[in-house]
């Protein structure tokens, strides 16, 4: 994973200092491409361990429509809890403890991260038992998988997967095999706008390759599990329309690291790359719409140690 340790250098010595909005500011530059040849082993960071079930269940829930954390909570992936936390805490049924500003208060308070941990958990069992209340705070609204499986334009929706999929297989050559989760008339809808926001695949040689324009890219705990998730997505997709894997092209717009992952970020530059490891898929005559996490599987995968980061929300 040079590719990832060279984008982490040239932010460090080129970016410029900027501020965001979780306050926490960041040194950024805009305009950075990597790329990563897939049949030379699945590109998971090695400079620290990433939770690769976590990559694979996320995946999954987007390829499958799906935009309620009830789904992940249930496959014990916390990823996008906060986001469905906050429209809970922030909610005028929500009567706990005063939860305002909770990302950056449970870095720097323990007592109040205490209670948040206690209000989290007791969120996630609700959500889990009471699918009324899932279906009304665990919702973000009409994100990736939404606009993946059921973009809205006109009173209908498009699966733009499905369409993916047929195009790739029936005129492979097209130029037009892009999906977009940047659906400017329901952003406001939606508790994250999409940070990978389009893609676009190319068929050459019996190969299939990927193009992602991410917009904003939170370097240290983001980059490394998107790579992975598209890296992913270009195996499944190769699958289903019975190609090989060929490139993986990442092209990022607003490339950051925050100012609290700076040392981190220093310590994965001080390890030595190790080799990748190789993805085993167990999909047997499963469309890709059927999968479960346990189908799909990393081996050889021998990282360095994790590095815990506070999440900036």
């Amino acid at each position: 994973m040079k590719q990832y340790l060279d984008l982490c250098k040239h932010v460090l010595e080129t970016g410029t200092p900027k501020g965001d909005r979780t306050g926490t500011g960041t040194i950024s530059t805009f305009g950075y491409q990597m790329r990563f040849d897939l049949s030379k082993g699945f590109p998971l960071l090695t400079t620290k361990k990433l939770a690769f079930r976590l990559i694979v269940s996320e995946l999954l829930w987007f390829l499958k429509g799906d935009t309620n954390v009830q789904t992940l909570i249930r496959e014990r992936n916390p990823i996008w809890d906060e986001w469905a936390f906050e429209q809970w805490v922030n909610s005028l049924e929500y009567t706990g403890p005063d939860m305002t500003d909770f990302g950056r208060r449970a870095t720097k308070d323990p007592e109040f991260a205490e209670v948040y941990k206690e209000e989290m958990a007791s969120f996630k069992e609700r959500v889990l038992a009471d699918d009324a209340f899932a279906e009304k705070y665990g919702d973000l609204g009409p994100v990736y998988g939404k606009q993946w499986r059921s973009w809205a334009t006109g009173g209908e929706t498009v699966d733009q997967i499905a369409n993916l999929i047929e195009g790739l297989k029936n005129n492979p050559d097209s130029r037009r095999h892009i999906v977009t989760a940047w659906n400017p008339s329901e952003i406001e809808d939606m508790a994250l706008p999409p940070c990978h926001a389009l893609f676009q695949f190319y068929v050459a040689d019996g190969k299939l390759s990927c193009q992602l324009y991410q917009r904003s890219a939170d370097i240290f705990l983001g980059v490394p599990f998107n790579i992975a998730s598209y890296a992913l997505l270009v195996h499944l997709i190769a699958h289903e329309c019975e190609l090989e894997v060929g490139e993986f092209i990442h092209t990022l717009g607003d490339a950051h690291i925050y100012a609290n992952h700076v040392n981190q970020v220093k310590e994965q530059l001080s390890r030595e790359p190790r080799e990748l490891p190789t993805l085993s898929l167990n999909i047997g005559e499963k469309s890709i719409f059927e999968l479960e996490t346990a189908d799909i599987q990393i081996d050889n995968y021998d990282p360095h140690p994790k590095i815990s980061a506070p999440i900036a929300v």
